[in-house]
């Protein structure tokens, strides 16, 4: 058994982000200012979209995605139920209803198939969600979305890297809302950001970020002379601080090299925990590609006596740090008591629920890292076989 406890996910930052957020410091500007935007733009060229903005979370990407898609009280948004609570809670700020459906059991992305019939007059925008990286089935979704005249809101936390059909998922649709959180896998700590093709839309964006005021802060105290500003909208303060945006520089240029060390653990892990009463990760669609956020498999219960919550806590017993991504979020006590959901109601979502756990692969993992993983994974399920 390992010594120390090898953490599911943690943040590795190098000298040159050590050393952007300390110049940062002295530079006596550490909120929004020409670095967050810098890091705005490099991260337009990298995912291929025209516009973006540097927010302080992925939760206020959502939020303020959903206002710029429209989405207002009394409206309805349709939102899978595998997912994270930030995905529903912010529909729920907006004023509207989310309305959960299920997902496919072997992707754990939204079903297409089963969106139509929970689509309502009411209903304004339907949210996808690229579960652990891997891209949603667009094509499909996009054709609902047309015949339907709704807008597609892209929850892209997992999915910096992902590819739908050659293409980075952010080119595609309305707007794609990414997340930066100190577990992913372009990290400022917290952080966020919000693609959009709309000008008008991420203008009022860039607005409503800010307190809803009409000028930049950073722009404000320049030396062309100080500038007035107004009070446009009731916004919020969700903006991007540039002691963020300097990990975000150096986080996104290392980004590819870190991708490729995510592939070959990922393929490691394929390999070594074949035949292990576990499913493992479905095979990526050919000219799509996974993120590699996360490596979620399913324990198989029809062939070992072992629960999920077991091999969680057998594994913490043998000092290796799991995730669980997720449990069905209609099925949290809000969901359940603010809009009448029950077991059963989404059956796929719900077998997935009992029995996903996720496994550690950050990219600085060491070959004994990997193989204290696989090997804490075979001790566990060895004697407990049905």
């Amino acid at each position: 058994m390992r010594k120390e406890f090898l953490r599911y996910g943690a943040p590795k930052f190098d000298k040159k982000e050590i050393d952007e957020v300390v110049k940062t410091l002295k530079s006596g500007w550490v909120t929004t200012s020409k670095k967050t935007h810098d890091f705005e733009e490099a991260f337009k060229k990298y995912e291929g979209v025209e516009y973006a903005l540097a927010l302080n979370s992925g939760t206020a990407a959502l939020h303020l995605g959903l206002i710029a898609a429209g989405v207002g009280k009394g409206d309805e948004v349709i939102v899978p139920a595998m997912t994270f609570g930030a995905s529903a809670n912010t529909v729920v700020h907006c004023g509207a209803t989310p309305i959960f459906v299920d997902v496919d059991r072997a992707t754990m992305n939204i079903d297409p198939a089963k969106i139509e019939e929970k689509i309502t007059p009411r209903t304004r925008a339907i949210m996808v969600v690229h579960m652990a990286g891997r891209a949603c089935d667009m094509d499909a979704i996009f054709a609902i979305a047309k015949k339907h005249s709704l807008k597609i809101v892209q929850d892209a936390a997992h999915a910096v890297e992902t590819e739908y059909k050659g293409k980075k998922v952010g080119a595609y649709g309305d707007f794609a809302c990414y997340s930066f959180h100190a577990i992913k896998n372009l990290v400022t700590a917290e952080g966020g950001m919000l693609t959009g093709a709309g000008a008008e839309a991420m203008k009022r964006s860039r607005a409503l970020s800010l307190h809803g005021t009409s000028v930049d802060a950073w722009n404000r105290y320049g030396t062309s002379g100080y500038k007035h500003y107004e009070h446009i909208e009731a916004g919020f303060k969700y903006n991007m601080m540039d002691i963020q945006a300097s990990l975000g520089i150096h986080q996104l240029a290392k980004i590819e090299k870190n991708w490729k060390k995510r592939e070959k653990i990922w393929n490691t892990y394929l390999k070594e925990l074949s035949g292990q009463p576990l499913m493992l990760p479905a095979p990526v669609p050919k000219g799509d590609r996974h993120a590699y956020h996360m490596f979620t498999v399913l324990v198989d219960t029809d062939k070992t006596s072992v629960t999920r919550d077991q091999f969680l806590n057998e594994m913490a017993k043998r000092n290796i740090g799991t995730g669980v991504h997720f449990r069905p979020l209609h099925l949290h006590p809000y969901y359940r008591k603010t809009y009448g959901y029950k077991e059963g109601d989404l059956p796929n979502a719900e077998w997935i629920g009992e029995r996903t756990a996720s496994i550690p692969i950050m990219p600085y993992l060491t070959a004994e890292d990997i193989g204290d993983v696989i090997q804490a994974i075979k001790g566990i399920f060895n004697v407990r076989l049905i």
